[in-house]
């Protein structure tokens, strides 16, 4: 199932009285997000945010919880993220760095509820389904 790498991946200190963690997920993709309070640095499967995520757009998606509750530069960020793709994978990394503001300050959740940060997006692809080429769309029909 899991290989050992992914088994020896630790957060960056012990979890304690000042790391938070969450859980986040969107598509097939599921992020563990420790967060605690620092300067501002975003690490992504040991990677910095800059190097994993290399659309502009995947990381002012990232920055979004941080720019609804005014906490930008104050919480680092230490995540780990399997499964799905760039646009799953910064999705779940979004709703893990939203749920773990809560659990850091519960009064930011009235923010971040409605910005719809707290909400899971569910939607996933559509199974195949028999005698179609892919879930819906059917084989091409020629007369001659």
């Amino acid at each position: 199932m899991s290989s050992a790498k992914e088994a020896n991946i630790q957060p960056p200190q012990s979890p304690g009285k000042n790391t938070i963690y969450a859980t986040g997920r969107r598509k097939e993709a599921t992020a563990r997000v420790w967060v605690k309070s620092g300067s501002g640095k975003i690490t992504i499967n040991r990677k910095n945010i800059m190097d994993y995520l290399t659309r502009p757009t995947h990381r002012m998606m990232i920055s979004r919880p941080f720019t609804l509750t005014s906490t930008v530069g104050s919480i680092d960020v230490w995540c780990t993220v399997k499964g799905g793709g760039p646009s799953g994978q910064t999705g779940a990394i979004c709703h893990g760095i939203s749920r773990a503001l809560v659990k850091l300050n519960i009064d930011l959740r009235s923010k971040l509820k409605k910005a719809g940060l707290l909400t899971r997006d569910d939607r996933t692809v559509e199974p195949k389904k028999y005698g179609r080429h892919k879930a819906r769309r059917g084989f091409q029909f020629a007369k001659r």
